[in-house]
């Protein structure tokens, strides 16, 4: 069960670190259009383009986290201090996810597509990545 778990959580990461690593490195798949992929992406009043580096440390991080997931899987790998990573990974995701419907969030994160598209599909799958690990870290514990 853990196995699965693990697997759908690294696939979801996957799937936005790939998408931030061809972004850091100039691409604008799946919008041709770098202030509506921004708007789309980002969702921050003034900002025209996506960022590369940040698009590229975003990359690098969502992977990592994908990878301690697959980690947090095996009751032998690690210690405690992947349990702890594991927990901290879990109020990571929760904490965006639930302050993705905040107001301040809202209010900060105005533009469209991305304020729709963060209420139907960024902060939900926040908090089920946030779960995934959270079910990953009482897994490894019992």
């Amino acid at each position: 069960m853990n196995m699965i778990v693990a697997s759908t959580v690294f696939v979801i990461l996957l799937a936005v670190s790939l998408a931030h690593l061809l972004w850091s490195i100039g691409s604008r798949y799946p919008i041709k259009d770098p202030e509506l992929l921004a708007k789309t992406v980002i969702g921050r009043p003034g900002v025209v383009r996506v960022p590369r580096l940040l698009s590229l440390v975003v990359a690098i991080l969502t992977l990592a986290a994908g990878l301690f997931a697959l980690s947090l899987a095996d009751h032998d790998a690690g210690a405690w201090w992947l349990t702890v990573i594991g927990v901290g990974l879990a109020a990571g995701f929760l904490g965006r996810g639930a302050f993705g419907y905040s107001a301040a969030f809202q209010s900060r994160y105005s533009l469209e597509p991305f304020a729709t598209n963060n209420r139907r599909v960024y902060s939900p799958l926040c908090l089920v990545v946030g779960a995934g690990f959270l079910i990953l870290v009482i897994m490894r514990l019992i």
